[in-house]
């Protein structure tokens, strides 16, 4: 297929420098009062061997709800040594950054975004704030939970979501603890709220809150959260959805870009982007079993520019592009397929692919057609309308169905043939060359690092940069 083989390792080639989680199953810890610090354990039960370089202000992390120091094992059993000497650098590179003075944040952003991100959640509560700029040496405190549910427009429709929302916890976890961080749950999400009256809540939104307080306790999931709510999701809380409805339209031109055959095959099949909305506005962790793999990404989209969950979720197709050509050409067939998101996906190779197409087709390349997409669209995806009924109903599925029936009430209206010749004789140029000449290889270097070194320094309203 063309393009999509830029992204594929050679046969019996090395694994790239990224790929390999390092990572484990979660379990339940006792109610986190603050952010999280403090001795984790390894898989054996003993105290962690990772270096410690010095002292590091901040919250103690230690009694966060889902902190386990979450770390895996060598990759198939192989090279174990290699692999424990390889963790231990990058701990030890993690905590002289953390000690130096000032902070050294871009060194945090590269640990972040290679192989394995942050490695335990007692680091992630160290360097998660340094990433989004939270000061933790004066968090403030949680108001009372009756007074913000008294006066909270959006309290019934949070508590529905907490309430659905069991699979999201620890399985093992005691239904007493899991019932008191869903407690916590709502205050901190009413909390952002209030003090953010222009950011409007969203379904979904609580599975990104979720996954800050399982890593860093509730008192420093409220102050990240409410940062990351004016910056990386603000698009996300508009009263509208018309920018997360024009993020996801750049989805398709970084398909376009790569694989050209895959483009045209979706396009043909009228598919739109419906399928990758709960992808985007919760970081993946609504679909996502794993909390290994959720915390993982957080890492990496935590470090880059926020439309990086988009061009993850460009990678997660390209990847796949097989199972999309081998699909019936229409639209219920190829959404059923791409709405099911595997779950043994290779994490740490998509997540450098991300980051190496961020770097050849930035968004600035992109912003034409996107705004082309969003006028020619006939789909599901394109229309607001369909947009509203998949927010208030988080069914993407009962959308699509609808707007299959009128699609075929309405078949002799449609121009089939005149789109399908657009499409198929649309000018193109030739990605082989512009791969080439970019010479990027599959791992992050220093030109993508320059690139989302940018991520802190975004305004909330990107859309006012890099929108037309």
């Amino acid at each position: 297929m063309r393009g999509c083989r830029r992204l594929r390792d050679p046969p019996g080639s090395a694994a790239p420098a990224h790929c390999g989680a390092v990572t484990s199953r979660p379990r339940a810890g006792r109610r986190g009062a603050g952010g999280a610090g403090g001795g984790g354990t390894g898989p054996d039960g003993a105290g962690s061997a990772e270096p410690r370089p010095g002292p590091v202000s901040g919250p103690e992390c230690a009694a966060a709800p889902g902190n386990m120091a979450r770390q895996s094992p060598p990759r198939n059993g192989v090279g174990g040594h290699d692999f424990d000497a390889k963790k231990k650098r990058k701990v030890a590179e993690i905590y002289q950054a953390l000690n130096s003075d000032p902070i050294d944040v871009a060194v945090l952003r590269r640990m972040a975004i290679s192989e394995g991100g942050l490695l335990t959640d007692e680091i992630r509560c160290k360097v998660w704030p340094k990433l989004l700029s939270v000061n933790t040496d004066d968090l403030p405190p949680l108001p009372a939970g009756k007074e913000l549910r008294e006066d909270s427009k959006d309290y019934q429709q949070v508590l529905l979501d907490v309430r659905r929302s069991l699979r999201r916890f620890p399985p093992g976890m005691p239904d007493d603890q899991r019932e008191v961080l869903q407690e916590e749950l709502i205050d901190i999400i009413l909390h952002v709220l209030k003090r953010n009256p222009q950011l409007h809540y969203y379904q979904g939104y609580h599975d990104i809150v979720v996954t800050f307080l399982l890593v860093v306790g509730d008192r420093l999931a409220t102050a990240l959260v409410e940062k990351l709510s004016t910056h990386h999701l603000r698009d996300f809380m508009d009263p509208t959805m018309d920018n997360t409805k024009h993020i996801l339209n750049y989805l398709m031109p970084i398909i376009d870009r790569v694989n050209p055959e895959v483009h045209d095959f979706m396009q043909s099949a009228e598919v739109g982007t419906i399928f990758a909305l709960s992808w985007l506005i919760t970081w993946f962790g609504h679909v996502l079993s794993d909390f290994r793999h959720v915390v993982r990404l957080y890492d990496f989209f935590l470090a880059c520019h926020p439309l990086m969950p988009i061009y993850f979720a460009a990678v997660i197709v390209l990847h796949r592009e097989q199972e999309v050509l081998d699909c019936e050409c229409d639209m219920a067939s190829v959404h059923h397929l791409l709405s099911q998101i595997p779950q043994d996906l290779p994490y740490e190779s998509l997540i450098s692919k991300a980051g190496d197409l961020f770097v050849q087709f930035p968004p600035s390349e992109l912003t034409k057609e996107a705004a082309q997409a969003a006028q020619a669209e006939r789909t599901a995806a394109s229309t607001f309308k369909d947009f509203e009924l998949a927010s208030v109903q988080q069914r993407p599925d009962t959308v699509l169905r609808q707007r299959f029936r009128e699609r075929l009430r309405g078949e002799e209206r449609l121009r089939g043939e005149e789109r399908t010749k657009s499409i198929l004789t649309k000018p193109r140029t030739n990605r082989f060359v512009k791969l080439a000449v970019m010479g990027l290889t599959v791992a992050l270097g220093a030109a993508a690092l320059a690139v989302v070194k940018s991520a802190l320094e975004w305004a909330p309203k990107f859309e006012l940069q890099i929108f037309p």
